[in-house]
């Protein structure tokens, strides 16, 4: 059975940017969409006698949130199979429950109820937190969730772990006909260091290091996607910062979030917090077992 790609939905304008996103992201693979609307009316509404023939307020809204986002979703990709289902939990497990079986879970940076002032929701935090498969939190600016630069990133981590999300990312880059900006930060040695520096204070050797880490993680998955355009960048400076520039004119930022057996908590990294907080465009979170 193929796999479908995974969206939530709850009505909000931050939703239904992630729905058309994800439309347009399963017309580019090829996979079906699966619409989840996670809501816990039942809870509250669906236990209570009622001599009423009238279906329950939350009931209502739940299949219009649903049926009116099919409707959207097939309306801009008719060639797109879309399913859609109606969930009686909360909306992380729900997400995390579909994203066992998902290409990837796709979600709008802020949902139903949620404070202005926040720079992402509880339910894309928890997602991308803990999720089995890659997620997307759709935000940033109308250009960079359109795809008007042509440009995919990905941050270059530490080895093996980063090679989810190179894969990952040259596969986006591909379908979309765009150049994947590989990038690794670098930091030169504090001034005190002395075993760490070399005649020009390290920084030669610290950048190599850095190229030769890109060059290394990257030559297997090349060989898989040989038509990519890639562009390889060392940068000096704090990766969190150094990602977040790069991001600014980027399609998609793809980072790695190491998932560690036997820790049910969230667990994504501080770059990938930063990112999922700030960044202008759309990022994806690829999880990595170890």
């Amino acid at each position: 059975m193929e796999r479908p790609l995974v969206v939530g939905v709850d009505g909000s304008d931050s939703s239904l940017a992630a729905l058309d996103w994800a439309v347009d992201e399963a017309a580019r693979h090829g996979v079906p969409l699966r619409l989840v609307h996670a809501s816990l009316w039942e809870r509250y509404e669906g236990r209570v006698p009622s001599f009423s023939r009238e279906r329950p307020p939350g009931e209502v809204l739940a299949q219009h949130i649903i049926a009116s986002g099919a409707e959207r979703a097939r309306l801009r990709r008719p060639e797109v199979k879309v399913s859609s289902d109606v969930l009686p939990e909360d909306p992380v497990s729900a997400l995390l429950s579909a994203g066992h079986d998902a290409w990837s879970v796709v979600v709008g940076s802020r949902g139903r109820g949620e404070l202005t002032g926040l720079t992402l929701g509880s339910v894309g935090l928890g997602v991308a937190s803990r999720a089995a498969c890659p997620v997307v939190v759709v935000r940033g600016g109308e250009r960079n969730r359109h795809g008007a630069f042509g440009r995919v990133v990905v941050g270059v981590g530490d080895l093996p772990h980063c090679l989810g999300a190179v894969r990952f990312a040259l596969r986006e880059a591909g379908v979309r006909g765009a150049t994947l900006h590989a990038v690794r930060a670098w930091r030169r040695p504090a001034s005190g260091d002395a075993a760490a520096r070399t005649a020009d204070d390290g920084t030669s050797a610290h950048q190599e290091r850095a190229s030769a880490t890109l060059d290394e993680a990257l030559i297997q998955a090349v060989q898989e996607q040989p038509d990519v355009d890639v562009i390889r960048t060392p940068v000096e400076g704090p990766p969190r910062q150094v990602l977040l520039e790069a991001s600014a004119d980027a399609d998609l930022i793809v980072v790695g979030a190491l998932r560690r057996h036997g820790h049910p908590g969230l667990q994504l990294g501080r770059v990938a917090h930063t990112l999922l907080h700030h960044a202008p465009c759309p990022v994806a979170v690829v999880p990595q077992r170890i």
